[in-house]
């Protein structure tokens, strides 16, 4: 469940990144073999295909949307249960 919930997550921060990546929407729907049309509709939207997905991540790709997504899986794990090494290695018999 946890990865379609990312997957989900992922989606609906498309938006969010193409913002951050710095590309314009008809630069990104040209290389995508896409109409403007189509592609500010799914950016509204959000009904992209998993490949689509795939292809659009690859292009917008650069160290600030790294940044954006490093601190969005932080904020997702800060309220995960934590152990430290040295609970695993009592629990484990290490």
């Amino acid at each position: 469940m946890q990865i379609v919930s990312k997957y989900l997550n992922l989606l609906h921060s498309i938006p969010t990144l193409i913002e951050i990546s710095g590309y314009r929407n008809d630069y990104l729907a040209k290389k995508l073999n896409m109409k403007s049309v189509t592609f500010s509709a799914k950016k509204q939207r959000g009904n992209w295909q998993p490949d689509e997905v795939e292809n659009l991540m690859k292009l917008i790709n650069n160290e600030d949307v790294e940044n954006y997504l490093l601190v969005q899986e932080m904020e997702d794990l800060k309220n995960d249960e934590v152990m430290t090494i040295e609970a695993f290695r009592k629990e484990h018999k290490l």
